[in-house]
């Protein structure tokens, strides 16, 4: 079953963290919390763990996230984890990764699995969808 939404980035909220040992590398390593909203068949909210290797003037860089969402996938309500990642160069998106973490569903969403993943329209609209089934 696939289930299709939009999303905005409610608070970004850069995170102090110092690895041990630091290493230096040509691109900064950074993390942060984030908040989102979705509306549509994906509707409800995350909080995010959001990790990145990325150059802010050129856009180069990969991220990965962590997301534990909260709400209703096509009507049915609960919980659950999902794991994205992407790279990019600037102008693409390669190498994406998005799945469903098994055993993390609650309430309606219990039994949960699949993937999905995201987009980002021109005009800026973030789109998701996940396809999915329940045990």
């Amino acid at each position: 079953m696939r289930a299709t939404g939009t999303f905005t980035v409610k608070a970004f909220v850069p995170t102090e963290l110092r690895p041990t040992p630091a290493v230096s590398t040509a691109l900064p390593v950074g993390v942060a919390t984030m908040e989102k909203l979705f509306e549509g068949e994906v509707s409800g909210r995350s909080a995010t763990l959001f990790t990145a290797a990325f150059d802010q003037s050129t856009g180069v860089g990969t991220y990965v996230a962590m997301e534990s969402f909260e709400g209703s996938l096509c009507g049915r309500t609960g919980s659950f984890n999902f794991v994205h990642s992407a790279t990019t160069t600037g102008t693409d998106r390669t190498a994406e990764f998005f799945t469903i973490v098994p055993a993390s569903g609650t309430a309606e969403l219990a039994g949960i699995h699949g993937a999905g993943g995201m987009t980002v329209d021109a005009d800026g609209t973030h789109r998701i969808w996940f396809d999915h089934e329940l045990k």
